[in-house]
C-alpha cells in the first residue's frame, strides 16, 4: 500500500471510524521515532524526529512560512494539492503539551497561510486538522496542524457522503458530562465557593 494510500485510511478512519476495521494493521498507525517519552529521552529521540530534522536543515522540505516559532511546510505526501503543514520549530510530542503561546502563534498564521495557499491552488475551502494521539490517527510525535485544501466534490473524505452517525444521549447524561468536563476545567486550588459561584454565573 502506498504512503498516501496509508495517510488517506488514517484521515478516514478519523472522520468515519466505521468504515474500517476494528483492527487496522499497525501499519497504518506506526508512530515515529519521537514518541512521547520522559523529557530526557524526549530530547534524545529530536534527533531522529523527521519534523526536528527538517526544521535543523538537515532533511530538505519545501518552505511556506517561517518565523521565529513556527515552519510550514508543504505536504511531502499530499491528500491534495498544496496541502500543507505548521509546525513548531521546538519540539513537543501532542498538541496537549504544546504551551498555549506556541499553539496561538501557530493558529494565529491559518488565516494569512491558508489564504495564499487556496489563491495559489485555486480552491475554496480547506479542511484544518490535528490528529492527537494514535486513536485519532497520529503518526509523527511533533505537533503539526495540516491545512488541506479543497474542492467542491473533489470526494477527499468518503464520510462526506454519508449521514453522520450521531451518538444518542438522554439530556441527564449529557448534563452529567457537561459537569465532568467543567471540573476538569477547574483550576485544583479553586475553593469550592469559587466553582460553585462559576458554575453559577455560567448558568445565569
Amino acid at each position: 500500500m502506498s504512503v498516501q494510500a496509508r495517510r488517506l485510511a488514517v484521515f478516514c478512519a478519523h472522520l468515519n471510524p466505521t468504515r474500517l476495521p476494528p483492527d487496522p494493521p499497525a501499519l497504518f498507525l506506526s508512530p515515529s521515532l519521537c514518541a512521547p517519552h520522559s523529557d530526557a529521552e524526549n530530547r534524545t529521540l529530536q534527533d531522529d524526529c523527521v519534523f526536528c530534522n527538517i526544521i535543523r536543515g538537515q532533511l530538505p522540505a519545501l518552505k511556506l512560512y517561517e518565523d521565529d516559532t513556527c515552519l510550514c511546510i508543504l505536504d511531502t505526501s499530499p491528500l491534495s494539492h498544496g496541502h500543507s503543514l505548521i509546525i513548531p520549530k521546538s519540539h513537543f510530542p501532542s498538541l496537549d503539551a504544546t504551551p498555549p503561546s506556541v499553539v496561538a502563534a501557530m493558529f494565529s498564521k491559518v488565516p494569512f497561510i491558508s489564504n495564499a495557499i487556496m489563491k495559489a491552488t485555486g480552491c475554496s475551502s480547506f479542511n484544518l486538522l490535528v490528529n492527537n494521539g494514535a486513536a485519532a490517527g497520529q503518526v509523527i510525535y511533533h505537533t503539526h496542524v495540516h491545512i488541506i485544501p479543497r474542492k467542491a466534490y473533489d470526494c477527499l473524505w468518503a464520510s462526506e457522503s454519508l449521514l453522520r452517525r450521531r451518538v444518542n444521549l438522554d439530556d441527564e447524561k449529557v448534563s452529567q458530562l457537561a459537569a465532568r468536563i467543567q471540573k476538569q476545567l477547574l483550576p485544583s486550588d479553586m475553593s469550592q465557593e469559587s466553582k460553585n459561584e462559576n458554575f453559577c454565573s455560567c448558568k445565569s
